[in-house]
Order: C-alpha cells, then structure tokens, then sequence
C-alpha cells in the first residue's frame, strides 16, 4: 500500500514537473516568436538616421530621437521625484510610525493606489499638474504624473526590503548607543539597499512602458524638436509608437518595430546598470 502511494506521489511530482517545463517552454517559444517578428518587420529601420530623426510625414524620413528624448527626461525626473519620496514614506510607515487605525488605513490607501489604472492618474495630472499648477503640457507635468504612478509601486517593494532586514541589526545598533535616526540612515537602509533598487527597476520600467497617462495628459504624438529643458513639449517613445501603429502605411508599422526594438534595448539597458549597482552594493556590505 505504501509502495502504490509512493508511485502515485512520484507521478504526480513527474506530471507537475512536466507541466512546469512546458509552461516555461510556451512562455519562451511566444517571446521569442514576437522578437521575432519585431526583428523581421523593424530591424532593417534601425541605423543612425532612425535614432538621430526627427517625427515626418515620410515614413523612410521619420526618426525617434525626439521620442527617445523625451523618454529619458521623463524618466528621469519622475525618478529624482518619486524615488526619495517613496523610501521616506517607506521609512516613516515600517519603522518611526507607529502600529494603529491610522497605519492601517495609510496601508490600504497605498495598496490600492497600486492598483489604480494607470489613465486615472494621466486625468489627475492633467487637472492639478496642468490646469492648477498651469505647467502646461510638458516634460515636468509629465514626470510629476508618471510620478504619482510608481510611487505606490516604491512604497510597497521598499517596505518589504525594510521589514526583512534583521531585528538583530537594529537593536545591536542602539544598543552601542546610536539614535533611531542614526539607525534608520547607517543600518537599515544599506541593508535594504539592494531590495530598494529592485522597486526602483520596476518604477522604471513601468514608467518607460506607459502611455495612457500621458496621452491623458495631452503629450505630443509629432514632434520636431527634442525636449531641451523642464518646461519644453514632449512625447515619449510608447506614444510614437502608437501614433505610427495607429497610420495605414506598412512603413510607420515598419517604425514602429523598430522603436519598439529601441525601447526594449533601453529597458534592459537599464536594469543591467540598476543589477550591476544593486550586486556592488551588496558585496560592499
């Protein structure tokens, strides 16, 4: 009897594993499938005149350097603005604020922040950015927006890199007679360095991937001139990928690859930068 539920244990951990290696399989298959796809249709698009050309009317003539401008302004600046921010409110919720109703609903606020659709904080920006602050439709207004959508996002992956740094490290801390402050700034947050930057790689990546919000927001889809400074128009390169989806001509669909095939190179661009500084500041604890 125990050899027959040893069997059947021993299929069921087979089929489970067979399962899993298939899933991965089709997981692959597909994306590897639309790269494909992507090389094929927009890899012949991509030379120096496409990232350096500015919006046309011609599909052979247009370029995304405006695009992929203000991709990098927005980005940017929604990170200088929502990453400090999200690591105090972070800070302040898991270790100076204390248990209570009023943490408990500050939790729930934030957890269901995170889950807002992206387009209703494009239509909050649009009306206090916008229209309140009269910042106009440009870079700022855009990373104050795009802001606003990862900072939830910050707030909940850097709350769970401070929880999981060891009590033990705290109190070891005040007990050779630092401040809570002094605690908090030398201890914990090094320690949740690298769980921080992970929350900062996802707040990237989904600021570079957004549309809605700007398109709410009323950013540009042709545009001649790159973004110079805080207060210039703007468009970022999902928004040109949409405006040349959305034409007839096979050549804009042909664009339109290749500025995908740009946008991605960016966003693991990216995340190698942020992994190569999250393992340096591991090995340097």
């Amino acid at each position: 009897m125990k050899q027959k539920e040893r069997v059947h244990l021993n299929g069921g951990e087979m089929l489970f594993r067979v399962a899993a290696a298939l899933s991965f399989l089709l997981c692959i298959a597909t994306l590897g499938a639309m790269a494909a796809d992507l090389v094929v249709s927009g890899g012949g698009r991509i030379g120096w005149q496409f990232l350096t050309g500015v919006s046309s009317r011609l599909p052979d003539r247009a370029g995304v350097l405006p695009a992929l401008a203000g991709t990098v302004w927005v980005t940017g600046v929604a990170m200088i603005v929502a990453l400090p921010l999200g690591v105090g409110a972070a800070v302040y919720l898991e270790e100076l604020c204390r248990r209570g109703r009023l943490s408990r609903i500050l939790e729930i606020f934030i957890s269901n922040l995170a889950g807002v659709p992206a387009i209703l904080f494009g239509m909050v920006g649009l009306q206090i950015f916008v229209r309140w602050c009269g910042l106009g439709r440009t870079v700022i207004a855009g990373a104050l927006t795009m802001a606003l959508v990862v900072l939830p996002l910050i707030i909940l992956v850097s709350r769970e890199a401070i929880r999981a740094v060891p009590r033990d490290i705290r109190e070891a801390s005040l007990a050779l007679g630092a401040s809570k402050m002094q605690t908090i700034w030398y201890q914990v947050i090094p320690a949740a360095l690298p769980g921080i930057l992970t929350g900062a790689i996802l707040g990237v990546c989904r600021i570079i991937g957004e549309a809605a919000p700007l398109l709410a927001l009323g950013a540009l889809t042709y545009l001649t001139k790159t973004p110079t400074g805080l207060n210039s128009p703007f468009t970022t390169l999902p928004i040109q990928i949409f405006n040349w989806i959305s034409r007839p001509q096979i050549g804009f669909h042909r664009n339109a690859a290749a500025a995908i095939i740009v946008l991605l190179f960016l966003l693991f661009l990216l995340n190698v930068t942020a992994i190569i500084i999250r393992a340096r500041s591991q090995s340097s604890r």
